[in-house]
């Protein structure tokens, strides 16, 4: 199934680089806490800036949560603070501050890490995945991030900095496709390729997954490209706990073994996206605050 191409969504950090680039030097100087409470106050100015945004969060909590629709408004508002401190976070680390990490399932990516094979780990735009690529280290394997190639050079120098400390690399998302052959060529060397699995972008090919009570669209893609290159896959999310304390949650997402054999390969990569959108609505029911989709997750069906 395919959607027009108008209906796809690139997402881009606010902001122009000279501000960006003030951003990290004052968090260098001042304890990061001083600019939530900073942020806290402009939250509501940006919420009636970005109305779009704002309804079809309000309109999350209202629908899947069935929250009251005062307890919904005051949801909109934390997870927009969220968000915030997300982003706040991402700069802190560009300045060289340090969060601690506790990681629920670490023996899974260990192991697949330990193999000679490559494979797939799935990002989603819950929490703050960027930080995974900081912490979420395999000294056997070189590690490669699809990222969206239209961030400004403050924010790309930066994370190519950060990365290649950890014998990370990004591959920028290309409209000429460009990037499938960087993707095919690190999982034939044995390496694991990162790439968002909630997202639709580059082909609009997509799978209906039931999410949340309702069937959403998932791309296609990467489930494809495990069924294909024949790669273990898994999920990764990574979420704020406190001020500076995230928790990482990493989920298998394969096909038994016995079910594996009577399907065909459009069947797996279907089945594929199934567990992955069963998973990722585990922890934004977790987390509800940290669902930063601002669009229609269920819309164009």
């Amino acid at each position: 199934m395919e959607i027009e191409k108008h209906d796809l969504w690139n997402g881009k950090t606010g902001g122009q680089p000279w501000m960006q680039r003030m951003l990290i030097t004052w968090l260098r100087l001042m304890d990061i806490r001083i600019l939530y409470f900073m942020m806290g106050w402009v939250v509501p100015f940006y919420m009636l800036c970005n109305r779009k945004g704002y309804t079809s969060t309000y309109n999350f909590f209202r629908k899947r949560f069935a929250f009251s629709p005062l307890k919904s408004f005051r949801y909109v508002y934390l997870n927009h603070f969220r968000f915030g401190q997300i982003i706040l976070d991402r700069f802190a680390f560009y300045a060289g501050k340090t969060f601690k990490f506790e990681i629920d399932g670490y023996e899974r990516f260990k192991h697949l890490a330990s193999r000679e094979e490559g494979f797939l780990q799935l990002s989603s735009h819950i929490g703050n995945y960027e930080l995974a690529g900081y912490s979420l280290v395999a000294k056997e394997k070189h590690f490669n991030v699809l990222v969206f190639s239209g961030e400004t050079e403050t924010i790309m120098r930066n994370r190519a900095r950060v990365l290649s400390k950890n014998k990370m690399c990004m591959i920028p998302v290309k409209e000429d496709m460009s990037h499938v052959f960087l993707l095919n060529k690190a999982l034939n060397n044995g390496e694991i390729v990162s790439m968002p699995g909630d997202r639709i972008f580059g082909s609009p090919k997509y799978v209906e997954c039931l999410f949340f009570g309702e069937k959403a669209k998932f791309p296609i893609g990467p489930f494809a490209v495990a069924v294909q290159r024949k790669v273990q896959v898994l999920a990764v999310f990574v979420m704020k706990e406190s001020v500076d304390k995230y928790k990482i949650f990493i989920r298998e997402v394969n096909i038994g073994s016995a079910e594996e054999g009577q399907l065909s390969q459009k069947e797996k990569m279907e089945k594929l996206a199934k567990v992955f959108a069963t998973e990722l609505e585990k922890v934004v029911r977790m987390y509800p605050v940290q669902w930063f989709n601002y669009y229609d997750f269920w819309s164009h069906l």
